[in-house]
């Protein structure tokens, strides 16, 4: 459970607060920037209502570009707090929400949802948790015993899970023979145009509880850090623990696939900037997580909005060219 004493909260007041300036500017630039133009001080104006603004740019602001970043400051923070978890509990730094398959069961049941022509929420959101679970049954089959917490098993076993959810995505996308095809392919590259504000409340109703979880559960996480054993002779229930922590970052990393597709590496990049800054106090890097992953995800969104000269490109596919080398990087240095 979360152990909080004076010189730990001003780090982490102290830490947010910056943070969270860096945050705003961030979304402040994530409105200000489209196709459509409107010019940072107008926008600004637009905003906090100095000025009166024509109809288009207040609804291009309101009903695309705001819920756009907020969208994408939840998922980040989402995918940051998600691999912050599965690198405590493997004891891996190359893990993050994807690499267990995790993410792959939850875009099977979105999938199926889509192609069933369920509704967003709660059809396709529900079928993904329901997907993310299962797969999360099969890890946890495999790995069973004292093997759960072993990061060499429960980490090979995400590798091989993901790997099949992969194929069974494929399968279903080379059967899809109608216009949706090219929906579910642009959503699996990770996509963050198509959201409003209903996207983004139900997912906030789902994060805010998981970020209290991990928050409550941040010391234990510093404990699972010295070992297994370690971790039972301080106190810490393993099974409980652990159980808890999958299932939470599952229905979070569920819920951003429902939504948003598959945003890959997120979870890698950030909780290793942020570790390498602050530290390794989970205390503190789960708030940092949170901000940074939001800031994070916004800049991405920025990149991909604006890098092609018409149209945009998928979310993700800035995630990944950034994430890749970084992942290259670190297993080159973790096989020395």
């Amino acid at each position: 459970m979360t152990a909080l004493n004076t010189p730990v909260l001003k780090r982490v007041f102290y830490i947010s607060s910056g943070m969270l300036f860096v945050l705003t500017a961030a979304a402040l630039l994530g409105i200000c920037v489209g196709s459509a133009g409107g010019g940072f001080e107008t926008v600004i104006r637009s905003i906090f209502g100095s000025s009166p603004a024509d109809a288009s740019l207040q609804d291009i602001i309101w009903r695309i570009r705001a819920p756009r970043v907020l969208m994408a400051a939840l998922v980040g923070a989402a995918l940051s707090c998600g691999g912050l978890v599965f690198q405590a509990l493997l004891r891996n730094p190359l893990a993050e929400p994807y690499i267990l398959g995790i993410s792959g069961g939850a875009a099977i049941g979105a999938i199926i949802g889509i192609l069933l022509g369920f509704s967003r929420f709660p059809g396709v959101s529900l079928l993904s948790f329901f997907g993310s679970i299962m797969t999360l049954a099969v890890l946890l089959l495999i790995s069973s015993g004292r093997t759960i917490l072993h990061k060499d098993s429960l980490l090979l076993s995400g590798v091989m899970v993901n790997a099949f959810c992969s194929a069974v995505i494929m399968f279903l996308v080379s059967m899809t023979r109608d216009v949706r095809i090219h929906n579910i392919i642009f959503w699996l590259m990770g996509d963050l145009s198509l959201v409003g504000f209903r996207q983004v409340l139900i997912l906030t109703a789902i994060m805010i509880p998981c970020l209290t979880v991990l928050f409550w559960l941040s010391h234990s996480m510093n404990l699972l850090l010295l070992g297994k054993e370690s971790a039972r002779s301080l106190g810490v229930n393993l099974a409980a623990v652990t159980v808890i922590l999958l299932v939470t970052t599952s229905l979070m990393v569920s819920a951003t696939v429902s939504q948003c597709g598959l945003l890959g590496f997120v979870g890698l990049v950030m909780p290793h900037l942020l570790r390498f800054v602050l530290g390794s106090d989970h205390r503190v890097l789960v708030p940092a997580c949170v901000l940074g992953g939001a800031t994070y995800m916004i800049l991405c969104d920025v990149l991909a909005r604006t890098l092609p000269r018409q149209g945009e490109m998928p979310a993700g596919v800035i995630t990944a060219l950034i994430g890749a080398p970084l992942f290259i990087l670190l297993l080159k240095r973790s096989a020395k």
